[in-house]
């Protein structure tokens, strides 16, 4: 390992929290400002890049295969680095913020693999991004089992042999740690801290448990990000000491412009890839985001009206698919987002065979894995997965050669058969208000309705009701959308709200401000890139 220089990076503006020193140690902050120095300047750029790329789109409506990475895709040559033993059967990967009790549920699951996350679903107060650390590394210290003081239940790890293995999502490029800055009073990026403390802190441990620093890498717009998070990959290894190939990292796949470099993103991680994965909520936002003026034939329905088997989903799942095996990565599907209900077996019935349908579907289109949001799920998707896989780790050799994905077939979004509902807008609006209030108090992954809602969800929440107000979208009721119709569904949910749950815990909650910030970033005509980084500003602690 490198001799630390002194850290300059400051903690500012955070209470102290039992335990920080044993993640915010010198020699760890020395790491993590080295990767700032480092690295940021060329995040800075990128993100500029994608404010340029935007642009281009918002003139041309359009996208494509790039014409100067031609040769990349030409080249059948090339393939990723092979898996390692712990990521090579990722049947069932498991996902969730990195509080104890998860950490312990995930790790206990029956799932391959636990996505550690400390984006979507972990809303990034200080005290979330220290302690899910420390989670880590009590997990890997197998210090990690606790009773619940309040509900007396106890919590313990299984034999090492049982557990799932971990993957770690650090936040995306976009998002700041405003908690910690360096001399000049910049923020550290927060994939930084994220990445960097886990590596830090754990790379050598999980290496000699036979495993490795496994993470996957969100809201990637462009293989240059990708090329970005390689070189992060191989100065931390050289810093620290262990062999190049060590990080492995599965890239999420949730961005339109992502869809078409796929296997420059995979070459540019090549010693470092392990896969892509589907992400259908993000995927969705992007396109939103992307085309929000590109007219009528880009206006979605209703977000749950846009299953996988919609033929612009299917085009990028397929295309995805044939991507991975033909470079020898693994292909991992999308979520399984429902929560089941305690109290009502008909609801878990008919969710249940949804699920099932929905893994059989990506088994048989030869995904090797997919993701549920909940421990009960695992045995379903095992089931699915086990049917297609057997005794098999994963299916590469199904090379999917009968795909053909034009760029135009990515960008098909008119050819679902599909409008949008007012029952749209009203469940965009109770979404968008209730998981907003939730992570304004620390949360970010929240079961509403029977669904596991993260940021995601509510990023197409807003995004399509920002959408249908400036595509003058007219509902199955005859009804326009306009601003004025999306503050009367609110208000009328914030009332519901205060009748459903009272006025003592109304009052103790944000939901007021969750309700100004949903209508904020729906409403605006500058549309916000993400809706986090306003609500970063209002989140305490």
């Amino acid at each position: 390992m490198s001799a630390p220089a002194p850290s300059p990076l400051a903690i500012v503006d955070a209470e102290p929290l039992p335990r920080q020193e044993e993640v915010l140690t010198e020699t760890a902050l020395a790491f993590v400002a080295a990767l700032h120095r480092r690295f940021t300047p060329r995040r800075d750029e990128l993100l500029a890049r994608r404010a340029e790329r935007r642009a281009e789109i918002a003139r041309t409506s359009t996208l494509d295969f790039l014409p100067e990475t031609a040769a990349i895709r030409a080249d059948d040559s090339w393939r990723v680095a092979p898996a390692p033993e712990a990521l090579n059967d990722r049947r069932v990967e498991i996902t969730g913020p990195t509080d104890r009790k998860m950490t312990v549920n995930a790790l206990n699951s029956g799932a391959r693999v636990w996505l550690a996350d400390f984006e979507d679903a972990s809303a990034p107060t200080w005290e979330n991004v220290v302690t899910g650390q420390l989670s880590l590394i009590d997990a890997y210290t197998r210090n990690i089992d606790f009773t619940d003081p309040a509900s007396g239940k106890s919590y313990a790890l299984r034999p090492a042999g049982e557990l799932a293995t971990v993957v770690v999502r650090p936040r995306g490029w976009h998002l700041d740690e405003r908690h910690l800055t360096d001399a000049d009073g910049t923020p550290v990026p927060g994939a930084l801290v994220d990445f960097g403390l886990y590596f830090f802190h754990n790379a050598e441990r999980l290496i000699e448990a036979g495993k490795g620093p496994y993470f996957y890498l969100p809201k990637t717009e462009s293989h240059l990000e990708a090329r970005l998070w390689n070189e992060v990959f191989v100065f931390a290894q050289e810093y620290l000491g262990i062999p190049r190939g060590t990080v492995r990292a599965t890239v999420l796949i949730e961005t339109i412009t992502a869809a078409y470099e796929m296997e420059e993103i995979l070459y540019e991680l090549r010693d470092h890839a392990s896969g892509l994965n589907a992400g259908r909520w993000d995927y969705l936002f992007s396109i939103v985001k992307n085309f929000r003026d590109g007219g009528a034939k880009f206006v979605l329905p209703d977000r749950n009206a846009v299953t996988m088997t919609a033929p612009f989903m299917r085009a990028y799942t397929d295309l995805l698919v044939r991507t991975c095996h033909k470079r020898g990565a693994h292909a991992i599907g999308g979520m399984a987002a429902f929560i089941p209900s305690r109290r009502d077996a008909e609801v878990n019935k008919v969710a249940f065979e949804k699920v099932r349908a929905d893994k059989d579907r990506e088994a048989d289109d030869g995904f090797d894995g997919s993701w549920v949001a909940h421990p009960d799920l695992v045995p379903i998707a095992m089931e699915s997965f086990d049917r297609v896989l057997g005794d098999r780790p994963h299916q590469k050799d199904r090379l999917r050669e009968d795909v053909d994905v034009k760029a135009a077939d990515l960008l098909a979004v008119d050819s679902l058969d599909a409008r949008p509902t007012y029952a749209g807008l009203v469940n965009a609006v109770q979404v968008g208000i209730r998981y907003i209030e939730a992570w304004l108090r620390g949360l970010g992954a929240v079961a509403i309705f029977n669904l596991m809602e993260d940021a995601a969800t509510a990023e197409i929440s807003r995004s399509q009701i920002w959408q249908w107000i400036n595509a003058e979208v007219v509902l199955d009721n005859g009804e326009q959308v306009t601003a004025e119709l999306a503050r009367k569904v609110a208000a009328a949910e914030l009332a519901g709200i205060r009748a459903e749950i009272g006025e003592e815990a109304f009052a103790g909650g944000n939901w007021q401000q969750a309700h100004d910030l949903l209508l904020k970033v729906s409403l605006d005509e500058d549309y916000a890139d993400f809706l986090t980084l306003p609500a970063y500003e209002q989140l305490k602690g």
